[in-house]
């Protein structure tokens, strides 16, 4: 099973190893952050974004629609009691693309939805947490 490892680096700071690539994560100010990287709840958003992203691209290069400009938007709002985000909205701008029909346009919005990441919230029934002390 592929996993990617989070390790605490001092100071509030944790590096995210994820394959070859490296990134730092950082909390907010009011819990010790430094801006020094996203936070994880940004991470989350930038994923589904650029999961978008990928699939329809990669429907556009497929169906002769021009993908130059492709942009996602995924706004955000937090709730608290639990602490979760809600109203996720997800925009996909493609300037360049012309789309004639009605029927082109619901292949996309059903390409968008069903990325990975999405298909993951959708579908998550729990998450399995192992807690390991010294």
């Amino acid at each position: 099973m592929p996993s990617i490892t989070t390790e605490y680096k001092g100071d509030a700071l944790f590096e995210t190893v994820l394959g070859s690539h490296t990134l730092k994560v950082d909390v907010p100010e009011s819990m010790g952050g430094k801006n020094r990287g996203p936070m994880p709840p940004q991470l989350f958003i930038a994923s589904l974004g650029s999961c978008v992203g990928v699939l329809v691209r990669d429907f556009c290069t497929h169906h002769d629609l021009d993908p130059e400009g492709l942009k996602i938007d995924v706004s955000y709002e937090f709730a608290k009691h639990p602490n979760r985000m809600t109203g996720v909205v997800v925009d996909v701008s493609l300037p360049n693309a012309y789309c004639d029909d009605n029927c082109t346009r619901k292949a996309l919005e059903h390409v968008a939805e069903h990325c990975p990441v999405h298909e993951t919230i959708a579908t998550l029934k729990e998450v399995q947490f192992n807690i390991v002390t010294a």
